[in-house]
């Protein structure tokens, strides 16, 4: 019996020695690499031309385990490397630790399938230790590390199999400290206000590693985590990337089963709510891909919108002829506000959040009433329906961040601008006109001091008006496809995101 329980101990140590062996190896090898390959900062206009702009070196993890905490495949990440176009100095480059970061992993699944098939008598005892899980009958104590361990390892998953409340996680090359981290090149501008915004001239970075159309980005709202830039795609997945120093993706969220056609950062920066084609609704911890809010809808989500004051309330659209309002803490519905409309296309708050606007698709032949339509939020009344009498569709609004106006996208190829209290009135003195929409979701926003209005376009292009005089005053040929968004950095002055419908997210200073 002493005998017994002498081998017993030996199995568990055993069993913690194989469990860490690998991590730390994969660790030790990440640590040679990075001590040989450099990224450096990259905001000056100056480094344009500069030879390792994406040159990216991997950063330790440091996850709750050695193994919880993995990088995007590495075998798929060098599979897109390899078709990518490399003309450009900021397409993505494989870096020499791409096609060794998968042998540990290869190495140790290996292992463990060899132990598990091992024969019987004195091997016994190894099959109770590697294969716990699928043993029936006897057994064996686990220590509570290897099992928080063992459960938290991606590795123990299929490919392709999801946890039933849980996102899949894919952490990018820089790992969980970079996104908790304040940029070195945001910390000058956090003391200070806004200051005035230029036109952007040269590509900072340029990040293709979405397979499908971009819909939406947006910069994190917190100021000292805004150099993350969140992204939702047509292919199924949100990705959250540090958009300021290196241009990589920080990590993958893999939620949806269909198109993710809306996302928004909390308030908070710390979660991300997600809508898509497959009619549900996820608020995400970035950190655990833990999801907090998950609910299914009766209908394919295409608008999102936190309240500006209620961080726990937001407002979700899509193809139904309801608007409704949920609230996180209970996951239920709050109130819906009805309109005689097939889809909305857009949401905007109003300053307070008092009333708020939806776009819709409803436009007749004869009329164009309740193309935008005001409500009032406490109430769920509409205050007006009234409010744009072309018969064009708005797929994007867009609030002066200064000014009592807000301006409408139109399906007319022109942003229309508008009051933003009652009764508003079109401002039929102002019409920004000369870029293309032609049915794609092209999205418009004003600079953080509200001298620009910067909007995308179907031809690839990006647009920059003087919102006084609403002229022209500079074009970028920034993508191939269909610019569908432009967004100012909310901190750092003159730096613009643009995405594209070929799956495209390019930084310019």
């Amino acid at each position: 019996m002493s005998s017994s329980l002498v081998a017993y101990e030996d199995s568990d140590s055993e069993t913690e020695t194989e469990k860490t062996e690998v991590p730390q190896a994969f660790g030790t090898q990440i640590s040679s690499q990075r001590s040989s390959v450099s990224c450096g900062q990259h905001f000056a206009p100056g480094s344009l031309g500069t030879k390792s702009t994406y040159e990216m070196h991997p950063m330790e993890n440091s996850g709750s385990s050695g193994t919880s905490t993995v990088c995007e495949d590495p075998s798929e990440l060098y599979a897109q490397n390899s078709n990518t176009d490399l003309t450009s100095p900021y397409s993505r480059r494989a870096y020499p630790g791409h096609a060794a970061l998968s042998m540990p992993y290869r190495n140790y699944e290996q292992t463990s399938s060899s132990s598990a098939n091992s024969g019987n008598g004195v091997s016994q005892k190894r099959i109770h230790k590697d294969s716990a899980t699928t043993m029936k009958g006897i057994r064996p104590y686990i220590p509570k590390r290897l099992r928080q361990e063992s459960s938290s390892t991606p590795e123990t998953k299929e490919p392709g199999q999801r946890g039933s409340s849980d996102c899949d996680v894919k952490l990018g090359v820089l790992g969980e400290q970079t996104s908790r981290k304040i940029s070195e090149l945001i910390k000058p501008y956090l003391g200070s206000k806004y200051k005035s915004t230029e036109v952007p001239k040269s590509l900072i970075f340029y990040m293709s590693k979405h397979s499908g159309p971009v819909n939406e980005i947006q910069w994190c709202p917190v100021r000292e985590q805004s150099h993350m830039l969140l992204s939702a795609s047509m292919d199924k997945t949100v990705k959250v990337w540090d958009a300021v120093d290196t241009g990589c993706c920080l990590k993958t969220y893999s939620c949806h089963s269909c198109a993710v056609r809306a996302a928004q950062w909390s308030s908070c920066g710390r979660r991300i709510l997600s809508g898509g084609f497959d009619s549900t609704l996820h608020l995400t911890d970035i950190e655990t891909g833990k999801q907090i809010f998950s609910s299914k809808t009766e209908f394919r989500i295409s608008a999102l919108k936190f309240h500006p004051t209620e961080s726990n309330i937001f407002l979700c659209g899509g193809f139904s002829p309801e608007v409704k309002a949920w609230d996180i803490r209970t996951s239920k519905v709050l109130r819906v506000y009805k309109a005689a409309v097939q889809q909305t296309l857009d949401i905007l708050f109003l300053p307070e959040g008092r009333e708020f606007l939806t776009s819709t698709d409803a436009v007749s032949r004869d009329s164009a009433d309740r193309t935008i339509i005001a409500w009032d939020f406490q109430s769920a009344a509409k205050i007006s329906n009234q409010i744009f009498h072309e018969r064009y569709t708005c797929p994007s609004l867009s609030l002066h961040p200064k000014e009592s106006v807000f301006v409408a996208q139109t399906n007319g190829n022109y942003m229309a601008l508008f009051s933003a209290q009652r009764p508003y009135r079109i401002n039929k003195k102002k019409r920004y006109e000369g870029h293309k929409v032609e049915g794609f979701a092209v999205g418009c926003e004003f600079s953080p001091d509200g001298t620009l209005l910067v909007t995308g376009s179907s031809d690839g292009k990006v647009f920059f008006y003087n919102y006084h005089t609403s002229r022209i005053i500079r074009t970028l040929s920034a993508h191939k496809e269909a610019c569908v968004s432009a967004i100012f950095h909310p901190v750092l002055p003159s730096l613009l995101a643009t995405c594209d419908w070929a799956g495209e997210i390019k930084i310019w200073q």
